[in-house]
């Protein structure tokens, strides 16, 4: 440090600024601004110098250029440990800048309005800022860098401790510093390359559900893992920098274990289907399939009808709500080995219950929204990019092909067995009846095997599948795998349609008096 410290601020987001300013000057801290913080600043009666009165160079093209400029650049980028470094500053009359505080024009927030033209995102791309930004983390042994106000706090402490920012610190705000702007950057080249390629215009404006031609993603470490699916296999939990409302990554857990690979995937499993249904319902998950799904009066009913479907692939499932968990329900699934239980938030009767058993990993998952925008999936040397599943039947569109018709009370199951379909991985054959599964048979090669073995795990829970409805979550390529699920005991099928034999799979149909009703949609699940 200076004998004369000195600070320079200018940030977009000006959450805590006025009161690290405050802090910086009762440290003795010389302080230069920019702008609308400089303003703030002052109307907080904290002395400050503009940048243009400090460079004699005042801001100019409607603020396109503000601190690119030696005497501020000089200050950052200067080696205190060259002589010569030293010497050209004081010839240059450039003093030091010990500490950058800046955050970006807020181009994300900008962008995410779907009225957003390109002039708009134009006028919204910090030049400045990134400049400083990397010119400090850069030359991070001497300087500190500050992107962050969460980091404010930290900041102060360690300054008022009267040593000065440690190295391992500045090295850490740099880290991050540099981590900032490669999202800051990549959010730009996402926006732009998915222009269309004639968007020069400066009304232009994207494309709905245009990918862009280079993806830059950028994600935040959350913790390290002790092993990924398998304990041979390293493994990290990293989260989208900005987290979609209601998806796990927001989570807060409340008790229990280290969450592992396996439970954080399945738990997401859980989650993304729970939480799509208008009634109370539970989600109990085994392997990333729904081995139970019910809706019910309250949250107990509903678990006491998902735990009905298979109470042995239950065994050390995940067990989601869509509902804030109340002790009734709590004290219910307790019976069960159980490793996470999910829910919008817990009472705390309901916490008090749920450690009894401290092993149970217990998460809330704040927030309503409709979850991750895009889906991911790794291929060697590649990424597959996909809008998310998130298809929500209209009723009025679906179409009954069979001289049977299905009753109110049987499309109101059809409907809850399609969106259950919907999450189990492909083939999927579910069974329901009463808004709850009876059988699922996921993830088989052929429909057919999935079929029976959707029969045949409702046979050894003890569930009848006479007068049940089935869901396929693709059509019927032949007519065998209608007549599997007619012969356990269905009487009406919801399935997309769309083989080359659909004509012989309706007339199996009605050749067995079963209603079957067509969405026009498929829900594979890969």
């Amino acid at each position: 440090m200076t004998p004369t410290p000195q600070a320079l601020l200018s940030v977009s987001d000006k959450t805590g600024v006025v009161e690290l300013a405050r802090g910086l000057q009762s440290l003795g801290f010389t302080l230069l601004s920019t702008g609308g913080t400089a303003r703030l600043l002052a109307q907080a009666s904290i002395p400050v110098t503009e940048v243009g009165s400090y460079t004699g160079f005042p801001e100019m093209l409607d603020g396109r250029v503000k601190t690119l400029h030696p005497k501020v650049h000089g200050g950052i980028l200067a080696r205190r440990d060259r002589p010569e470094h030293l010497q050209a500053l004081e010839q240059a009359g450039i003093g030091l800048i010990d500490l950058v505080v800046v955050n970006l024009y807020p181009f994300v927030q900008t962008i995410a309005n779907p009225d957003c033209t390109l002039d708009e995102a134009i006028e919204n791309i910090d030049i400045g800022g990134p400049t400083m930004v990397r010119a400090a983390a850069k030359n991070y042994q001497y300087v500190g860098i500050v992107t962050d106000p969460l980091d404010y706090g930290r900041v102060l402490e360690e300054l008022r401790s009267g040593g000065g920012l440690t190295l391992d610190t500045r090295f850490h705000l740099a880290r991050k510093a540099f981590s900032h702007t490669a999202a800051y950057d990549g959010a730009i080249g996402n926006y732009l390359t998915a222009l269309p390629a004639e968007a020069t215009g400066s009304r232009a404006a994207r494309v709905e559900g245009a990918f862009p031609e280079q993806l830059n993603l950028s994600f935040q470490k959350m913790q390290d893992l002790r092993y990924g699916e398998n304990p041979h296999q390293r493994a990290a939990f990293y989260r989208d920098m900005a987290v979609p409302a209601g998806t796990l990554s927001g989570m807060r857990q409340l008790q229990g274990k280290e969450l592992s690979y396996n439970n954080l995937a399945d738990a997401d499993a859980a989650w993304e289907c729970v939480k799509g249904f208008d009634r109370p319902a539970c989600v109990i998950v085994k392997h990333a399939n729904p081995c139970g799904v019910a809706l019910g009066e309250d949250l107990a009913s509903a678990y006491r009808g998902a735990f009905a479907c298979d109470p042995t692939s239950a065994f050390g499932g995940i067990i989601a709500f869509n509902r804030p968990l109340d002790e009734t329900a709590a004290r219910a699934l307790l019976g069960q080995f159980v490793e996470v239980v999910l829910a919008p938030s817990v009472s705390a009767e309901a916490a008090s219950a749920l450690a009894t058993k401290a092993g149970i990993r217990v998460l809330e998952i704040p927030g309503a929204g409709l979850g991750n925008v895009l889906d991911y999936k790794r291929i060697g040397g590649g990424l597959l990019v996909q809008g998310n599943d998130g298809l929500t039947l209209d009723p009025t569109s679906l179409r009954v092909v069979t001289r049977r018709r299905p009753t109110p009370e049987q499309v109101a199951d059809l409907l809850f067995a399609w969106r259950v379909a919907q999450y189990v991985k492909s083939n999927a054959i579910v069974f329901c009846g009463e808004q709850r599964t009876l059988g699922i048979g996921a993830g088989q090669m052929s429909r057919v095997d999935s079929a029976r073995i959707a029969g045949l795990k409702a046979a050894e829970c003890g569930l009848s599948l006479n007068g049940s409805v089935v869901a396929s979550d693709a059509f019927f390529p032949f007519r065998d795998g209608l007549d599997t699920v007619v012969k356990a005991g269905a009487v009406a099928v919801i399935q997309p349609g769309g083989s080359v034999r659909d004509e012989e799979v309706i007339a199996a149909a009605d050749e067995q008096d079963v209603a079957m009703m067509l969405t026009g949609v498929r829900h594979f699940r890969h």
